[in-house]
């Protein structure tokens, strides 16, 4: 200790402990238990966790509603996009040999993993096959301008609307699935949220994949446009 009258507190004595007899014992030095306090700032571990989880359902409900509410307007938005789309391609009318084509399949109920955050809905499309005359050498032995074959299946021409696509960057697809009649194939387009699959069914033929043969695939102002012509093939005896 520093030399002085009066000493830090840090020399002050220790204030001696009484002893008893149980001291050395297990428990000796164990704090005694203060009988004053009657427990009310401790909470109960159920009401506990039944606050937390009644916070976190009100959390989760407000965010479900606004999720739902973007959902609402974003399909309210896409239906007048979509109707736009539809006027507009419908407005220029079908050619001598086209016809308007529907042939949707129903297909499995899918599970999307956006399905909670957009509501996963159907894109709206104008098709169009082409029909017309095959005049190979059977046909033009059997039949004349007057009295003309029958119009087969020619090509198609889809035209499919995904103008709310969220990621635009990634362009819808399409492909070819197995049906249950060997003459028809299904053709599934595929794109990303808020787009269901939609699916045709078309004929089997092998296509025509030249531009010069009227082939285009694009995506173009949230529009695929898939036009296709199948090969022609001579007849032989």
């Amino acid at each position: 200790a520093q030399g002085g009258g009066g000493g830090s507190e840090w020399d002050q004595p220790l204030p001696e402990r009484e002893e008893d007899e149980d001291s050395d014992e297990e428990g000796g030095f164990s704090p005694v238990l203060d009988q004053s306090y009657q427990g009310g700032d401790a909470e109960d571990a159920e009401a506990d966790a039944k606050a937390i989880e009644e916070q976190r359902q009100l959390i989760l409900s407000k965010e479900s509603d606004k999720f739902k509410s973007a959902a609402a307007k974003n399909a309210a938005g896409g239906s007048a996009a979509e109707d736009a789309m539809f006027q507009q391609e419908a407005g220029k009318g079908m050619a001598d040999d086209e016809i308007a084509f529907g042939g949707e399949v129903d297909l499995d109920q899918q599970v999307y993993t956006w399905h909670d955050k957009y509501r996963p809905r159907k894109p709206r499309f104008f098709n169009r096959v082409h029909t017309g005359y095959e005049w190979n050498k059977y046909n033009q032995t059997h039949y004349d301008h007057d009295n003309p074959p029958p119009k087969i299946v020619q090509g198609y021409k889809f035209n499919i609307f995904y103008p709310d696509l969220i990621d635009k960057s990634k362009a819808p697809t399409f492909r070819l699935e197995n049906d249950k009649d060997q003459d028809t194939k299904i053709i599934r387009f595929q794109a990303g949220p808020p787009y269901e699959d939609i699916a045709f069914r078309i004929v089997n033929k092998e296509w025509e994949y030249s531009h010069k043969r009227g082939f285009k695939c694009t995506f173009d102002r949230g529009i695929l446009h898939l036009y296709f012509n199948f090969m022609r093939y001579r007849y032989r005896r």
